[in-house]
Formats: C-alpha cells, sequence, structure tokens
C-alpha cells in the first residue's frame, strides 16, 4: 500500500507541475509569434514614399562622397618650371629631384625670342673681358659669356637674355644684390632655346615648394600646363 501511495503522489506531482508551466511556455510561444507577426507594425508603403526614400538613400550616398573627396588630397594635374637654358637643366633636375620622382617629370624644349638682356657693357680688349669675369666668378656669379661675334657689343659680358621686361630686372635686382654694379638692361632680339619642367599629379604642398625654388631662379615662370602640352608629356 505504501508503494501504492508513493506511486499515486509522484503522479500528482507530476501532472501539477506539467498544468503549471505547460500554459507558461504556450503563451511564451504565442507571445513571440505575435510580436513577429503584429500586423500593426507593418506599413504598406505609397509609391510616393518609396520614391522619397530612394531620394534620401542617393543624397546621404552622395553625402559620404562628397566627404571623402573632401578628406582627399587636392591635386593639380600638371605645374610647369621654366624657362632654362639647357646648361641650367641638370641644376634644376637635380633640385627637382627631392621633390618629384623621376616619372612625374618631363621636359618641353622650344626656340624663344628674348626681347631684353641684362650685360655689362663692352670691355676695351679681350684682356679685359677676362679680369671681368674673373670678377663676376668672385662674386659668385657663373652664368655669363664674352659676346665676340657682334661687332657693336664685341667684349661686352652678357648675364642673361630674357622674353620680358620684368624677367630682366629680376636678374639685374639679383646680381646688385651680389655687388655686381656696371651691369644694365637692353633691347636685344634673339632667338634662343628654353627648356621647361613639367611636373605631373602636384599636391599643395608641392606647389608651395616649387614657387620657392622659383623665386631663387630669376627669370623662371610656375603656372599650369597648357592642355595640349600636358597630353604630350
Amino acid at each position: 500500500m505504501r508503494a501504492v501511495f508513493f506511486l499515486l503522489l509522484l503522479l500528482n506531482l507530476g501532472f501539477f507541475a506539467w498544468t503549471q508551466m505547460g500554459p507558461i511556455h504556450a503563451s511564451s510561444e504565442a507571445q513571440l509569434i505575435d510580436q513577429q507577426l503584429n500586423p500593426r507594425a507593418i506599413e504598406l508603403l505609397t509609391a510616393e514614399r518609396v520614391a522619397a526614400l530612394g531620394a534620401e538613400r542617393a543624397e546621404r550616398a552622395e553625402r559620404i562622397e562628397r566627404a571623402e573627396r573632401a578628406k582627399a588630397p587636392k591635386l593639380t594635374p600638371c605645374l610647369e618650371l621654366g624657362a632654362f637654358n639647357p646648361g641650367d637643366l641638370p641644376r634644376v633636375e637635380q633640385v627637382l629631384g627631392p621633390l618629384a620622382p623621376g616619372p612625374k617629370l618631363s621636359q618641353r624644349r622650344v626656340d624663344e625670342v628674348a626681347n631684353f638682356w641684362v650685360y655689362m657693357p663692352p670691355q676695351n680688349n679681350r684682356q679685359a673681358a677676362i679680369r671681368k669675369a674673373a670678377e663676376l666668378k668672385k662674386l659668385g656669379i657663373e652664368e655669363f659669356f664674352v659676346v665676340q661675334d657682334d661687332s657693336k657689343f664685341r667684349f661686352a659680358i652678357s648675364l642673361g637674355v630674357f622674353k620680358s621686361e620684368e624677367a630682366a630686372k629680376a636678374q639685374l635686382d639679383q646680381l646688385r644684390a651680389k655687388g655686381v654694379r656696371s651691369a644694365r638692361i637692353g633691347a636685344r632680339e634673339t632667338r634662343v632655346p628654353k627648356v621647361y619642367v613639367m611636373v605631373r599629379d602636384v599636391s599643395e604642398a608641392l606647389a608651395a615648394k616649387l614657387n620657392d625654388l622659383r623665386q631663387g631662379l630669376p627669370g623662371s615662370e610656375l603656372k599650369e600646363c597648357r592642355p595640349e602640352e600636358e597630353k604630350k608629356s
């Protein structure tokens, strides 16, 4: 009888537990399903609303793209520095080398008409011209030549020919700062070979350095490449 009693007790306890836990479990499942398939949470969009959402998404994407472009460094496609005498090119390239890798550099060679020159008047004879040239070298001036094939200016000392009077004045100012007193500017039309150095993909920082370099090269200019010249490079 004791065994029957305990068996009935266990059955009653099991039935009680089932009646208590079963409805809670069923209720939880039903609640979850109701939350997932809640008709009140479903919104049917009109065509106008769909179009508006698409426009908002496109505008957001455009704002992100603009922000990314603003963060990117600004580059100038091509800048041209010059003009230089062909003999000056190795020195210019040596200065440019640390600033711009070789693939970014190219050259443009032209024959230009120079309308002005900076010169020292003709000396009395060849020996006097040689002595004056030696004085220039002592002042640290290396770029000059003694005129010999022009009867009017024979034994004059040319210190540079320039396309504009402003460039010639800039050269004269630098010469005077070094101690040259007898140099002057004159009109002299002649064709001279010139070289322009073209630099591609120039950042703002590199453009500033190129401008600093230009200021140390009398008569030189820094400007954007012409479209036709940029294509050739």
